[in-house]
């Protein structure tokens, strides 16, 4: 499986099932590893910023080779070497506007967009990529209707960074996602079970 162009986001709660549920996590994070995806994004967002330090440094030992992308936490970003910083265009304003120096010697900064107008003003903070979605229609967000292929051709079309599809993403959709100008897709769930199959 071809994940070269594919940022894996992660979901520790995917595996709160388990009989031990972080030893599946991290084991899960390990076997997808071996298919060398883009990067994995911890998106662990409903942590502590200490508990998610702790957690980061524990992927960032397991994935030595991996490009590894925080989300939310900046502090934990500066204080672990890691390839990048991912954050919601909302906390990326508001940082950017009133604590600029947490942002400083940060490699790659991406933020998450919904819009056009929105991947503008995420470009003009300082984002070097940008996560679009809802491209499909996901789990992740019932109810939330998707926005369809125009959107991220419109998103793509609208930015000179590269622009990454997220939302119902499998690796059956990649090749539309990609002829629609983006340069990868994320996947949550899609290769959970995949996974445990390498």
């Amino acid at each position: 499986m071809d994940l070269s162009r594919v940022i894996i986001v992660s979901d520790r709660h995917l595996f709160d099932r388990e009989a031990e549920p972080e030893a599946a996590f991290l084991s899960y994070l390990e076997r997808i590893a071996t298919e060398h995806p883009r990067a994995v994004l911890l998106r662990e967002k409903d942590m502590t910023e200490a508990d998610y330090l702790a957690l980061a440094k524990r992927v960032r030992a397991l994935l030595p080779s991996v490009p590894l992308i925080l989300h939310s936490f900046p502090r934990a970003a500066k204080e672990l070497p890691c390839e990048g910083l991912h954050l919601p265009l909302a906390l990326l304003r508001q940082i950017k506007e009133e604590q600029p120096s947490l942002l400083e010697g940060c490699s790659s900064l991406g933020a998450s967009v919904h819009a056009v107008d929105e991947a503008v003003r995420a470009v003009s903070f300082g984002a070097s990529y940008l996560i679009a979605g809802n491209v499909y229609e996901t789990a992740c967000k019932p109810g939330l209707a998707a926005r369809g292929l125009p959107f991220l051709e419109a998103i793509c079309q609208s930015v000179p960074v590269p622009v990454y599809a997220i939302g119902g993403i499998t690796p059956e959709r990649l090749p539309e996602v990609l002829a629609a100008g983006a340069a990868g897709a994320c996947m949550r769930s899609a290769l959970t079970h995949a996974s445990r199959l390498l």
